[in-house]
């Protein structure tokens, strides 16, 4: 689990904190981690206006898909 720095994006359903849950090549998913929201979707990997060079690199490697994994 990633969590997404409030200052970087929030949930678009209820502006609570993000968690990154799986990442592909071309998307991240995300979820809220607020109890009463739990909103999921995907969003782009350059979705927190870091230019994709922050999380989806971080995820891909969490979640075993860096290098074919």
């Amino acid at each position: 689990m990633i969590l997404v720095k409030l200052e970087d994006g929030r949930c678009r359903s209820c502006g609570g904190q993000l968690r990154i849950f799986n990442a592909d090549d071309c998307s991240l998913e995300v979820e809220c981690v607020s109890d009463e929201c739990l909103d999921a979707y995907k969003v782009e990997p350059d979705a927190f206006a870091d230019g994709g060079i922050t999380y989806w690199p971080q995820a891909m490697v969490e979640f075993g898909h860096e290098r074919g994994v």
